[in-house]
């Protein structure tokens, strides 16, 4: 199947959890450098990281525990924007947050690298809440 899948226990609350893929101010902490967001149906979902820009549009947005926008990049042949789709599941396990990450419709060369990077981002998203 073309879908990445990437997860992480994050050691807070689902409702603490979630501003982090809404709020510009807090996605970049653990995702990208810069963020346009309008965390609404049809929201624009904008991110850059270094010289890489992407850019969505929010499809879904369930406080405090699901989110899923597109993902793509300008001018990238392979994956243009609203291409494919990022859904992001937050389920509470006792006092903490399995944080579930799925990107389908990649290409099948993309796959790697970005398996690779959001495993890396929820990592530091994970090292954010660390006490």
């Amino acid at each position: 199947a073309e879908i990445v899948n990437a997860t992480v226990h994050i050691a807070a609350s689902p409702e603490e959890v979630f501003p982090y893929l809404v709020d510009p101010s807090l996605i970049v902490q653990w995702i990208g450098s810069w963020a346009d967001l309008n965390p609404q149906p049809g929201g624009v979902f904008a991110l850059d990281f270094g010289g890489t820009s992407t850019r969505g549009t929010y499809i879904s947005v369930e406080p405090p525990d699901r989110v899923v926008f597109t993902w793509g990049i300008p001018g990238n042949a392979a994956l243009p924007p609203g291409t494919s789709t990022v859904e992001i599941l937050l389920k509470a396990d006792g006092d903490e947050t399995i944080v579930e990450l799925t990107h389908r419709d990649l290409p099948s060369e993309l796959r790697p690298s970005h398996r690779e990077g959001w495993e890396e981002c929820l990592e530091v998203l994970r090292k954010t809440f660390k006490s």
